[in-house]
């Protein structure tokens, strides 16, 4: 066996290029480690349609079985499935996928029972020494497989977050991107009166179409044009593993992670008075605002799906959200799920029965850059420098360098994996937002 590349081990999850980084050998080494690390039993392993996971995912299985662990195997899903069933059968989870990456990449998402995160420091470390090591004690006994469909409960479980019978016959367009979202968007709803436009349902891990990553704005034009083309109510657009959904409202304008954000914790504080609710502080001032107004408590976090779904542990938080497009549900495992999120916008819009752009109206009062990355090559001095330079302002080093003024703020925090740093900032006008936003990236990049 080749020698494995220690740059696919990532502070969230394993990926790398196929087949040259990450291949069948890496797959059965990071399957023995993984189940060394875990000593358990039993896991559940599921992939995405990319071209290289059946041949990954079968390795890992064989890995997990020649480590005498038993696999249940559920096959093609979506990364919020892979945690639906961990959470369900309470056992770890291994999830083949790199998510929005181009097609040559793929991945691994690992959980513990149910769907319990694992980042570099709670056991990605052990993990990539365990596989680097490659010392596999041999057990008494090989595993064995079981092949399991989850998609019907799967459903079921989605459907219980929202009233089913409120939901109107609206049209929808749905960008599936080639990806998992194009399995699960037909069994979910079969379940609802909505007339579905689909685009680009066929599982296709050569992605012919687009990338599967909807956060940036050139993925999610033709869904802009087909919602107004077609006079639908909204427009959503999920990545390759379907965890994460952009939408588009009725007049064709895309809407945040920061919006739907506001949007869906509006809606869970309706149906779960005074609860706690979370937003990363990259959200928009929107988002505690909001909570606020409909009687929630709202928990400021810093970005990554570990802490936000530690503090849910700890705080007993209802909801999260984070404006990459990932939305945690308390009742899915503290798992999340974009599909979960357009559900309940689906459900917002039809008991308020008005247009998804008059409901956002109310919260598009501020104005943001989104994520502008600039290579820094001292990036501590550079967080310094800024702190410094900005020190009229209200500083919070929670995740890199947050500066807060009374009518414009931003954050500027290191990339986890590259040599970047990334810049969001929001004002009241478009026009301060403007002169803000040259100003902090001339002194990032000079």
């Amino acid at each position: 066996m080749k020698k494995i590349d220690p740059g696919i081990f990532k502070a969230y999850d394993v990926r790398g290029i196929y087949p040259g980084e990450l291949n069948e050998d890496v797959a059965y080494a990071v399957a023995r480690a993984f189940c060394l690390f875990l000593g358990e039993e039993k896991l559940v392993v599921g992939r995405d349609m990319r071209l290289s996971s059946p041949a990954l995912s079968e390795a890992f299985i064989r890995g997990a079985n020649d480590q005498g662990v038993d696999v249940v195997d559920i096959g093609l899903c979506s990364t919020d499935m892979i945690y639906f069933a961990s959470g369900l059968l309470d056992l770890p989870g291994a999830m083949f996928t790199a998510s929005h990456n181009p097609k040559d990449y793929n991945g691994l998402k690992l959980c513990k029972r149910q769907a319990a995160p694992i980042s570099e420091d709670t056991g990605i470390r052990e993990i990539k020494e365990l596989a680097l090591a490659g010392n596999w004690p041999g057990p008494e006994k090989r595993g064995g497989v079981e092949a399991v469909d989850m998609l019907p409960q799967y459903v079921q479980h989605v459907l219980t977050f929202i009233d089913v019978s409120a939901v109107q016959p609206l049209s929808i367009v749905v960008d599936a991107g080639n990806g998992m979202a194009g399995k699960l968007i037909p069994a979910v709803f079969d379940h609802l009166p909505c007339r579905i436009i689909p685009m680009f349902f066929e599982l296709d891990g050569s992605f012919p179409h687009h990338q599967p990553s909807p956060i940036e704005p050139q993925n999610i034009k033709l869904v802009q044009d087909k919602v107004l083309r077609e006079g639908a109510d909204l427009g959503m657009a999920f990545d390759g593993d379907a965890d994460r959904v952009f939408l588009v409202d009725d007049l064709g304008e895309p809407v945040s992670g920061s919006l739907t954000t506001a949007m869906v914790a509006k809606r869970m504080l309706q149906k779960n008075p005074g609860a706690k609710v979370i937003y990363n502080l990259i959200n928009s001032w929107v988002v505690p605002e909001t909570i606020r107004e409909y009687g929630g408590e709202p928990i400021r976090e810093r970005v990554g799906h570990s802490f936000i779904k530690q503090t849910m542990a700890e705080t007993g938080a209802v909801f999260a959200g984070e404006h990459s497009g990932h939305y945690y549900f308390r009742d899915n495992y503290r798992a999340d799920s974009g599909l979960i999120a357009s559900l309940i916008v689906v459900e917002l819009v039809s008991v308020e029965e008005k247009p998804l752009s008059k409901i956002l109206e109310p919260f598009r009062k501020y104005y943001a850059t989104g994520e502008i990355n600039s290579e820094v090559s001292d990036i501590p001095a550079k967080l310094e420098q800024i702190a410094v330079r900005y020190g009229d302002g209200k500083v919070d080093r929670t995740d890199g360098i947050t500066v807060e003024y009374e009518d414009w703020w931003f954050n500027v925090r290191p990339s986890n994996t590259e040599p970047l740093i990334r810049l969001n900032l929001e004002a009241k006008t478009p026009s301060l937002m403007a002169e803000k936003r040259d100003e902090v990236l001339a002194a990032i990049r000079s």
